[in-house]
């Protein structure tokens, strides 16, 4: 059979994607997991009476406390698997994907496999962090100075800090 025969019959038998379908269990995964975030936050300021400020830190290390438990035991894969993106794009999905790598590496050692493993995936995500941070600083920079965009006087950055704590 040549190439392009063979091309055209897999091609003509592959499953095709439902994209539609996906975006949506991702919606709605990903909207689960937020709802048990939210859930968490509200016992931490209703029932546990922890200060609204800090709450969300508490938040955030209880959900990813629970990604690496769930991955450890195998299980966060399966609800990636039903949950597509939905478990992924969320800093669960961070959780798990570091602990997966400390877990790939822990026949190496602490240093030589588990830090190794975890931080060749975190300071990837860093550097990406950090240069597109920077970029976008540079992009604004160029349309403040264009005057595309306005620039931020000291009253608009002291109420979005305000609304970012």
């Amino acid at each position: 059979m040549k190439t392009n025969q063979y091309t055209r019959v897999i091609k003509k038998h592959e499953a095709k994607p439902s994209y539609f379908k996906n975006m949506a269990t991702a919606f709605f995964f990903g909207g689960l997991v937020c709802l048990i975030g939210q859930s968490f936050l509200w016992l931490y300021v209703h029932l546990f009476n922890v200060a609204e400020e800090t709450a969300p830190t508490y938040m955030l290390v209880t959900l990813i406390l629970i990604a690496s438990v769930l991955t450890g035991l195998g299980l966060y894969d399966q609800f990636g698997q039903v949950s597509k993106a939905g478990g992924f794009v969320l800093i669960t999905g961070f959780a798990n994907s570091l602990t997966a790598s400390a877990l790939e590496g822990k026949s190496e050692g602490i240093v030589q496999g588990i830090a190794t493993q975890m931080f060749k995936l975190a300071g990837a995500v860093i550097v990406f962090a950090v240069l597109s941070g920077f970029f976008f600083g540079l992009l604004r920079y160029f349309l403040v100075q264009l005057g595309i965009a306005p620039a931020l006087d000291h009253q608009t950055v002291t109420f979005l800090m305000e609304v970012v704590r």
